[in-house]
This record gives C-alpha cells, sequence and structure tokens, in this order.
C-alpha cells in the first residue's frame, strides 16, 4: 500500500492515492474496552478513514489496551510492537487501562506516537490530527481518579454483531485487594438515564432485538444519581416495543438481593443468564481478597436465581493460586463450586499486579501450583457445561441467530436468552438477527443442534 500523506483530507488521498486514510484497531480485555473500541470506530468512520484489519497495513493504528494482569501489559506491548512493524510510518495510538496505570512507561516506548488514558478517547481524532501536524509524540493522561461525571461516549451500530453493548457506568469502589481497576477506571460514573435510553432506541430503530447492559460494575449504576438504580433503567429499556432481550454482562453477588431477583424474574425480556463473579469458594481466601459475602451468603444468592427464574444460567469467574491459598483452601473451593455447579465457569491464575495490596500479600503460590488447580477446576466446569447443555435436549429454546456455524456448512449458530449456543440447519441471509423457536436434538462437540419449528 502506498504511504499515505496524512495532512491531506479524505478526498485529496482518494485522489492522489486512490484509497482513503485508514485506520485498524486491536482490543483486548473486557466488554467495556469492546464497546469503547467500536465508538472509537465510528469518530475515525465519520472523520471519512476507512477502517481495515489489524493484520494489514494502516495509516493509523490503535491499540485499546488492558492491565488487569501483568499478561495483559505484556500483550498490550506485543500489539502495540506488531502495529509499528506492520507499517513503521503509521501513527500508533495506545489507548485505555495500561496506559492510565503506567503512563510514562508506555509513553516512553519507541513505537507509540500517542499516549491517552482511560479518559478522553472521544478526542482521539483530533489528537490524530494534531499529532499529524506537530510531529510531536502526545500524551493525554487524567488523574482518574479526581474523575466525578460520566464521559459521554456513545456508538450508534456494530458491524459485526446481532446484539447491541450499551454501556452504563464506568468506574468501581470496590477496591478487592488484587485488582488494579479501581486505578484505572476510577470512581463510579453513572451515565444519565436519558442518554442511555436515547442510545437503546437508535439501535432499536436499526433492528437491534437484544440489548447488553454493560460497565466496570454495572450494580453501582446510579449510586452517584438521584432516585435512579440498576434496576430502574432495566424496567426503562423494557418499555422499548422493539427490543426483546436485555442481558446482563455481569453482576456483584450482593445486589441479588430477594427483591431484585423477584423484580427480574417477572420481566419477560431479561435474559435467563446472569455472570455472578465468585472469586473464591473459601472464606478465608475471600476475606484475603476483600471480597464482600461468605460461601454461605453467595450459596443463598445462587439458590435464589435458580428458585425465581426456571432454567437460568449461572456463569461465574474463580481464581486459583491466591497469595496464602493452601491445599486446604482450594479443596474448599474445589468442593464448593462442585456443589453449584455452574453452567460455565472462567477460570484463571492470579497474577501479581504492582499497585495492589495482594501484591506484597505473604506466600504466593508457585506457578506450577496454579497451573495444576486450574487444569482441575476447568476439567470439572467442562463436566458442569456439558450437564447443563445436556439437560435442554428435547426442549424448546428461542434462538437469536447470529452467524455460520464455522467448518460446518449450512448451519447457522445463535444464542438462547440463557446463553447457550444452538446450531440449526438454515441460509444465514434469512436467519440472522431473527429469533426462531427451535426443539433441541442432540448435543454434538459441545454443540446443541437442533430444528427450527415450523420450518
Amino acid at each position: 500500500m502506498a504511504k499515505a500523506d496524512l495532512t491531506l483530507s479524505n478526498e485529496e488521498s482518494y485522489k492522489q492515492y486512490g484509497r482513503k486514510k485508514t485506520v485498524a484497531f486491536f482490543t483486548l480485555g473486557c466488554k467495556v474496552n469492546q464497546y469503547e473500541t467500536e465508538v472509537m470506530a465510528e469518530l475515525f468512520k465519520k472523520a471519512g478513514y476507512e477502517v481495515v484489519d489489524f493484520d494489514e497495513e494502516a495509516d493509523v493504528y490503535v491499540v485499546n489496551t488492558c492491565t488487569v494482569t501483568s499478561r495483559s501489559d505484556m500483550k498490550s506491548r506485543q500489539e502495540i510492537r506488531k502495529a509499528k512493524r506492520n507499517n513503521p510510518d503509521a501513527v500508533v495510538v495506545a489507548v485505555g487501562c495500561y496506559v492510565q496505570v503506567s503512563p510514562e512507561e508506555v509513553f516512553s516506548f519507541p513505537e507509540v506516537d500517542i499516549a491517552i488514558g482511560t479518559k478522553n478517547k472521544v478526542k482521539i481524532v483530533e489528537l490524530v490530527e494534531e499529532f499529524i501536524q506537530k510531529n510531536q509524540k502526545l500524551s493525554i493522561v487524567n488523574n482518574i481518579m479526581t474523575q466525578k461525571e460520566y464521559e459521554e461516549f456513545g456508538v450508534t451500530a456494530y458491524t459485526e454483531r446481532t446484539r447491541a453493548y450499551i454501556k452504563i457506568q464506568d468506574g468501581c469502589n470496590q477496591y478487592c485487594t488484587y485488582c488494579i481497576i479501581p486505578y484505572a477506571r476510577g470512581p463510579v460514573r453513572s451515565r444519565d438515564p436519558e442518554k442511555v435510553l436515547e442510545e437503546v432506541k437508535r439501535f432499536a430503530d436499526k433492528g437491534y432485538k437484544e440489548i447488553v447492559l454493560t460497565g466496570i460494575h454495572i450494580a453501582s449504576y446510579g449510586k452517584d444519581l438521584k432516585n435512579i438504580g440498576l434496576l430502574d433503567i432495566i424496567k426503562m429499556i423494557h418499555q422499548i416495543d422493539s427490543i426483546k432481550r436485555i442481558r446482563l454482562s455481569s453482576i456483584e453477588p450482593t445486589f441479588l438481593t430477594e427483591e431484585f431477583v423477584k423484580e427480574i424474574a417477572n420481566l419477560p425480556k431479561m435474559c435467563r443468564h446472569y455472570h455472578v463473579s465468585l472469586q473464591s469458594g473459601c472464606d478465608e481466601t475471600l476475606r484475603r481478597m476483600g471480597r464482600r459475602y461468605t460461601t454461605k451468603e453467595y450459596k443463598e444468592i445462587i439458590d435464589r436465581l435458580r428458585k425465581y427464574i426456571k432454567d437460568v444460567a449461572i456463569t461465574t469467574d474463580v481464581m486459583v493460586g491466591f497469595p496464602g491459598e493452601t491445599e486446604e483452601e482450594f479443596f474448599k473451593t474445589y468442593k464448593f463450586v462442585e456443589e453449584i455447579c455452574f453452567s460455565k465457569m472462567h477460570v484463571f491464575k492470579y497474577s501479581r499486579r504492582k499497585g495492589t495490596r495482594a501484591y506484597n500479600f505473604p506466600n504466593q503460590v508457585v506457578n506450577y501450583i496454579k497451573e495444576d488447580r486450574s487444569k482441575k477446576l476447568i476439567e470439572l466446569s467442562n463436566r458442569c457445561e456439558h450437564k447443563f447443555m445436556e439437560s435442554f435436549i428435547g426442549k424448546n429454546l428461542e434462538v437469536l441467530f447470529e452467524q455460520p456455524v464455522k467448518d460446518m456448512e449450512e448451519y447457522v449458530e445463535g444464542l438462547t436468552d440463557n446463553y447457550l449456543t444452538v446450531a440449526v440447519r438454515g441460509d444465514i441471509k434469512l436467519f440472522r438477527n431473527e429469533i426462531l423457536p427451535v426443539k433441541i436434538k442432540e448435543l454434538k462437540d459441545n454443540l446443541l443442534i437442533g430444528e427450527v419449528k415450523g420450518i
């Protein structure tokens, strides 16, 4: 690809080089980062850029970084270096949590031209243009801990998905001993409910049927606003006719009170899927982690969900190898999650993170023990997931179809409201973004196979 003169307008660029200016994105980490990448991509499109694949040669590369573990930092660095290798003349922008927590380190990388923290992503295009004009490295990292208001930052369309992610809050006030995120994202800030509803309605008008509410700690939504909470915004979205499903990306266990669960159980558009982070099934470990519940309380919460919501899918996160985790503590976790039998577990190994209290905790667990414990929990998770999926053979489920099945010709797949992937024989052109009734016939290679009823 010919080297473009980025000082030219897109019209001039097209005349001279036969193409628009291009931008490529690489996103690490959570659903919030994915959402924010979509917004930044829209900003570039509005400025006339064409979005290309990250592996292609582009004029601008944006790496939306993650810093939740030291491995996330390493992966962020790798992608930043890869961007410059793809095109040494490109403008490379590092944004996000890793930049926010380690601004001087990231800014020192020779490949990085612009460093933006977790605030000011909305200014990314004008910062790129400023860099092009001045040819001078830029760093825009504010003190996020003093940020009191939500930075409005919305998206109008997703290019690949049939589900629309809506960010409703930012920040976290929990300060678990292992977690750097409160320092990367700052205190809780809730989005104006009118802005949330405006964005939902835009997606509804574009034909989206499922909304996924996301944020750093969505259970905290409304704590910094007046007379509104998470349940209120859910009910407001529920009233929008063309939205058929509302899904929560994750939720703090203690928020799932009897009152809240009863309320959501009576909202037919609420997806029967709750990601309820556990972290450990041992009370001693939970205390060291700074988690605000006991295993007894957590079990009561899960029982409550299963009592009021039939066939509910409950997924979770479990950490192994937290400092001080003995064989006895791990055994308690194993037996606890075995008893609950989650529909899916995300198992991950503790990673020391500078800036967190747990970094200096004694009795750090060696890697080979973490690896062994991780394998045991993953095997258990696979068994429980298989059991949950098997329980739906012969049942009827509503499926929102999304894409063709990889390596299965003439089959398309989608998600049920309780987070099961289902495949049927069909044409993606006819099925995409349609919610159709499916009779589940079999479980094959960890994929539920069914037939669309009435077709």
